[in-house]
């Protein structure tokens, strides 16, 4: 990858189009559920901003991603959303009269006008919003709970919900590109920090220039491993002090667009002939294995291929003189390749529903000897 092209920005009312069609499909998937579930309405809690043990230095918010469905707000602490058949989308909107923090700013943007807006100013004027008549279905942590408002999880109105969230609407396909392209743009700063032989901080630092995000902002925890630090899958510090020579670096590392993650990881190396060509081997079968991404496909066969793909770069480099028939059926492959192959992507970097067998709940079965595969499913559009 030498370059990124930009996404063209969406005009105004493209952008819209996407967003009402989107907020109709989430209405219809909530109406299924809550209909299914014998519920009357769905409240959902933002969260709450949680605190280190003894101590009053808070952790960075992580906003309920069934909230941030809904609108793109990931900085709101102790709002509420109000979902109703029939009914426009209720949002109460805790805005706190702070000096010292930054209290969320009033609401404004694309989405505003889709919502009834109700603003509050503590967590507790909120409650006589959301006191409604009927069966309630309440989302959220046990902490969000509010007066009579105890969030109740159910699974018959979660489980379809979950399972639909692996279809993405347009709108939400839009901001997974937005937050791609962000991600590719700082990939490539990281890539010229380390030819540069910054450390691993230093690169990490470069990521987060490219792509102006902040680290309490990152969609998760960067992975920046030079050298012998790229052997562990998920590598959690970063060096101050770069190596006498960095030889590899394996970086995996996304951004974010309105709540939506990117994931992505690369791995370049610094002129080793022997190195680059494993690169490119590697490059290669990867790019045939999502040439197999498609609708109707079972994404578990798509995992199984990609061991056989890297049986063949083993012996293709001589790196394992086995057939490759042997390989798999002895499980050395898996010496090389411990992991999944992928995973779903939205909301959450490990989209929830990748095991899910349906609407109902269950679980379709990894394959055996693949403990750490994270999508099971059958490939739909979107």
């Amino acid at each position: 990858m030498n370059a990124v092209d930009s996404p063209v920005r969406p005009t105004a009312d493209t952008l819209d189009a996407l967003y009402v069609a989107h907020l109709a499909e989430q209405q219809r998937r909530t109406e299924h559920a809550l209909q299914r579930g014998g519920y009357d309405a769905l409240l959902i809690a933002s969260g709450v901003e949680k605190f280190a043990f003894l101590d009053d230095r808070p952790y960075v918010f992580q906003p309920n991603p069934h909230f941030k469905l809904w609108v793109p707000l990931i900085r709101h602490p102790d709002s509420w959303l109000v979902i109703r058949p029939g009914h426009r989308p209720r949002l109460v909107y805790v805005q706190p009269e702070d000096y010292w923090h930054v209290p969320p700013e009033a609401p404004s943007g694309f989405w505003v006008e889709h919502f009834e807006m109700i603003v509050v100013r503590t967590p507790g004027e909120a409650l006589p919003y959301l006191q409604l008549p009927g069966e309630l279905a309440i989302v959220g942590e046990a902490d969000a709970a509010l007066g009579d408002i105890v969030p109740n999880n159910p699974p018959e109105v979660l489980n379809p919900l979950h399972h639909a969230r692996a279809v993405k609407t347009g709108y939400e396909l839009l901001r997974l590109r937005e937050a791609s392209t962000l991600g590719a743009t700082a990939h490539l700063a990281a890539q010229r920090a380390f030819r540069e032989g910054r450390s691993e901080a230093a690169i990490h630092a470069a990521y987060l220039r490219a792509c102006g995000l902040a680290e309490r902002d990152l969609p998760y925890g960067n992975i920046v491993a030079l050298n012998q630090h790229a052997a562990v899958l998920h590598y959690q510090y970063q060096d101050q002090r770069a190596p006498a020579q960095s030889l590899s670096l394996l970086i995996d590392a996304g951004a974010h667009s309105c709540g939506y993650a990117s994931d992505i990881t690369r791995t370049t190396g610094n002129g080793d002939a022997s190195f680059q060509a494993l690169v490119d081997a590697m490059e290669a079968a990867q790019l045939r294995l999502v040439d197999r991404v498609r609708a109707g496909v079972d994404y578990r066969d798509i995992h199984l291929a990609s061991h056989r793909e890297i049986a063949g770069v083993l012996r293709q480099l001589g790196i394992v003189r086995m057939d490759e028939d042997a390989m798999l059926a002895q499980g050395v492959t898996s010496t090389f390749l411990p992991h999944g192959i992928g995973h779903l992507l939205g909301l959450q970097v490990h989209d929830i529903g990748g095991f899910m067998a349906g609407e109902d709940g269950g679980t379709i079965p990894k394959p055996d000897g693949h403990p750490y595969l994270r999508l099971t499913r059958m490939l739909q559009p979107g």
